[in-house]
């Protein structure tokens, strides 16, 4: 099977996963528009990847700015009606410890959260209409993490805002099942990754933090393989143990309490 999607707007481009996944996806002959907040990352990765095909785009947009949100969709909608798949990668990881509260910057935290998880739902709401009004298949992908499952002490707030995200992909895909349009709801669950995450730059407590986890380009070629099958939960690498241990059971009580209350609200709602 091939990858089923066309043109793919990539959020969270500039490194890491993001970086490769947009790679991938040349490579692969798909379009790519390429989204982050460093300009100059964008440019080599469309120096490197557009040739002359101009199969690259690159368009600067920094996801904290939530008001700004559907201003950038309605753009890259405008330029790109043809748009099909969204990779919404965004994300940051900071250590925290409350047992020493005066440790703990409040706005590195909310940082944090709007980046991995609250942008995530600002970008679903701006850019579903569109993916929902084409005739063909459609899809957003979410990075989320191992983490969305079993927190880790060191890092409080990523495990949760993981986890909020996690919950938002499972009852979006439920939503959107019933349409309109055909929009496939994929979540991506790596373990750790040789990636900037874990950088001194931003993790300082941590020694050649990019050297944790699994190799970059392992993970992507793994996630690239389930993207091409079709699957719509991706748990790679050790993340597979995690979900298969215990994921799956909640899924499907998730999905029996799910049928429950549909059954008693239809009781109650006109």
């Amino acid at each position: 099977m091939s990858f089923e999607y066309k043109k793919v707007l990539v959020i969270g481009a500039t490194s890491g996963i993001g970086q490769a996944l947009a790679a991938k996806l040349v490579e692969n002959g798909v379009s790519v528009i390429v989204s982050g907040r460093r300009q100059e990352n964008l440019n080599e990765f469309v120096q490197k990847y557009g040739g002359d095909e101009k199969k690259v785009q690159a368009k600067v947009f920094d996801a904290l700015k939530l008001d700004q949100i559907p201003q950038f969709a309605s753009e890259v909608i405008a330029s790109n009606p043809d748009l099909d798949c969204i990779f919404i990668n965004s994300g940051i990881q900071r250590a925290f410890d409350f047992a020493a509260p005066e440790s703990v910057d409040m706005d590195i935290f909310e940082q944090e959260l709007t980046t991995n998880y609250t942008s995530a739902v600002h970008l679903t709401k701006a850019f579903l209409p569109h993916l929902q009004s084409q005739a063909s298949k459609t899809a957003i992908a979410f990075t989320s993490s191992q983490m969305a499952l079993v927190p880790m002490m060191r890092c409080p707030n990523y495990g949760a805002s993981k986890a909020a995200l996690h919950h938002f992909i499972l009852a979006l895909r439920t939503q959107v099942q019933s349409g309109p349009g055909d929009v496939k709801i994929v979540e991506i669950f790596p373990p750790a990754v040789q990636t900037e995450l874990h950088d001194t730059k931003h993790q300082p407590d941590l020694k050649d933090g990019h050297l944790i986890g699994m190799p970059l380009e392992d993970f992507t070629d793994e996630t690239w393989g389930k993207l091409c099958q079709g699957d719509d939960q991706i748990p790679v690498g050790p993340a597979r143990g995690i979900f298969e241990a215990f994921e799956i059971k909640r899924q499907e009580m998730y999905h029996q309490m799910t049928e429950l209350l549909s059954g008693l609200l239809k009781q109650f709602l006109r």
